[in-house]
């Protein structure tokens, strides 16, 4: 997967270098710009979806936080009694989330860990979570990328992808105007239809059904979710 480990190279090198303290506010409580606070109620729809799809009491399950960011969805996994490995290929984004988040909970625990989120090393799970971790992908690589979650997974994978919109295609456009250097990794969109069709043909993931799915539109901010489960 050549073109993954390059993807995944520009997307370390871009969260390190060039967006790190900007993640950083986004994921807090600071005042940030109109358009990065659509951004902030888009995610917070969103993260509140994923977990809306996993059991309610989470005691005794080990969850992959797959992209975790600064931790926030490992965070309320853990507080429902998950044990959670939350990984990240961003060094400087797991230090925050080291500092912001405790590794114990009442009845659960998470552990932040830098790294690729498809590292065999890291076990199998109950449920892997992917929340705008694989969005940077091409169909191809993602689809890959499924794969790999769900030969880790138990019950359950959710994953959340950028849907193929106007909207969403004339964002890409405008953000082709800034510079280079200013630039996140390009957003790959892709077709719903499309997704579920190369997981329904795909050998390797019979054992596997596409379940629910939601969109979630605050005003920059448009992701997809989609379930699957065995």
């Amino acid at each position: 997967m050549e073109s993954y480990r390059a993807t995944r190279s520009q997307i370390e090198d871009y969260f390190d270098r060039t967006a790190v303290d900007a993640w950083s506010k986004l994921t807090s409580d600071a005042p940030v710009s109109r358009i990065r606070a659509t951004v902030r109620a888009g995610r917070e729809a969103m993260r509140d979806t994923l977990l809306g799809w996993l059991p309610a009491d989470l005691t005794g399950a080990r969850i992959l936080d797959a992209g975790c960011g600064t931790g926030m969805l490992a965070t309320e996994a853990a507080r429902r009694g998950g044990d959670v490995v939350a990984v990240d290929l961003s060094p400087n984004l797991i230090r925050l989330a080291r500092e912001r988040v405790p590794q114990r909970f009442e009845s659960g625990r998470v552990v932040f860990q830098e790294g690729d989120m498809l590292d065999p090393a890291l076990g199998d799970f109950d449920y892997v979570v992917a929340m705008d971790s694989v969005i940077h992908y091409n169909a191809p690589d993602m689809h890959e990328m499924i794969v790999a979650m769900t030969a880790r997974a138990r019950h359950g994978v959710l994953v959340t992808f950028a849907p193929r919109t106007m909207l969403l295609s004339l964002m890409h456009a405008t953000g082709r105007l800034f510079p280079r250097s200013d630039r996140a990794p390009q957003i790959k969109p892709v077709g719903d239809r499309r997704l579920r069709r190369m997981v329904a043909a795909d050998d390797r993931l019979a054992a596997w059904q596409t379940g629910r799915s939601a969109r979630i539109a605050r005003g920059f901010y448009i992701s997809q979710a989609l379930e699957l489960s065995r």
